[in-house]
């Protein structure tokens, strides 16, 4: 297969760039900088992923929060506007998307079928698997793939999370009651795979068995024999994130419902499991 990567040089895009190509899958990596050279570097593919985006894990301004808009929405409208100037078209488009989907809450659970929440991220996701839908006017099968907690030994959440953790400086975030819908890499990139290979519609990338960040922190720090004790309030998030800091302070409960009866088997359902073999590649 023939696979077209928009946003291959990311944290994602690296690992399944190499997944595929370790498979026999032709890997062609491109950029949305310009949709309508995009268009035509992807138009010979058989199947595109779109990974592209502003990353969300920035302090929230206005015009932060403007260009993780564009990037998800008029940026790709203008990819697939240009493409449907060619006869020959993808057959799938494979859309990143977010557990922040869902909305924020301590006590409720979602899965795919769950309504979206109604603060900003939630709505931007929403806008976001919009636009992805219209690539199925061009005739092409479609898949939204909403990701959660993603923890991989060379970047993503772990990059951050450890340094602290390593100097024993490490600790629950705000109340530490939230629940992390987290998931190994691995299975991040197994669950593109699925999605490229047939699994269509939306499939949430999180592990069966979401988290608190107290066990999350308990669980790291064993592992790496540090303690766990300097708790990290909520204004100090807050001074990083601004109005960002609630999709870390509040969490979700997302389970992968469909994903699972599409027929994907996980490779790591514990979160002990899943740090312990991201925590023995980094050596």
């Amino acid at each position: 297969m023939k696979v077209g990567i928009l946003g291959a040089s990311g944290f994602i895009g690296r690992h399944l760039s190499a997944a595929l190509r370790a498979r026999g899958d032709d890997v062609v990596s491109g950029s949305l900088r310009e949709p309508a050279a995009a268009a035509h570097q992807m138009a010979t593919c058989d199947a595109v992923v779109n990974l592209a985006g502003e990353p969300v894990a920035q302090r929230w301004t206005k015009s932060s929060k403007e260009r993780m808009e564009a990037s998800r929405t008029s940026v790709p409208r203008a990819f697939l506007d240009a493409l449907s100037e060619f006869d020959a078209r993808p057959l799938a488009y494979v859309s990143a998307s977010a557990v922040g989907y869902y909305g924020t809450s301590e006590s409720a659970h979602f899965t795919e079928q769950s309504p979206p929440g109604t603060d900003f991220l939630a709505q931007l996701c929403v806008a976001w698997e919009r636009e992805a839908q219209r690539a199925a006017e061009l005739g092409m099968r479609v898949s939204c793939v909403r990701t959660g907690f993603a923890l991989g030994s060379d970047g993503g959440a772990m990059a951050k999370i450890l340094p602290p953790f390593k100097l024993g400086a490490g600790g629950p975030l705000a109340s530490g009651q939230q629940w992390h819908s987290w998931i190994h890499i691995d299975d991040v990139v197994g669950i593109y795979v699925h999605a490229l290979d047939g699994a269509t519609g939306v499939l949430n990338a999180t592990a069966p068995n979401p988290v608190r960040n107290k066990l999350f922190t308990k669980e790291l720090g064993t592992l790496l024999h540090r303690p766990t004790f300097f708790k990290v309030p909520s204004a100090a998030i807050a001074a990083v994130l601004g109005e960002g800091a609630y999709v870390v302070t509040e969490g979700q409960y997302v389970l992968p419902q469909r994903t699972v009866s599409t027929g994907y088997a996980f490779r790591f359902s514990s979160i002990h499991e899943a740090l312990r073999d991201l925590l023995s590649s980094r050596k």
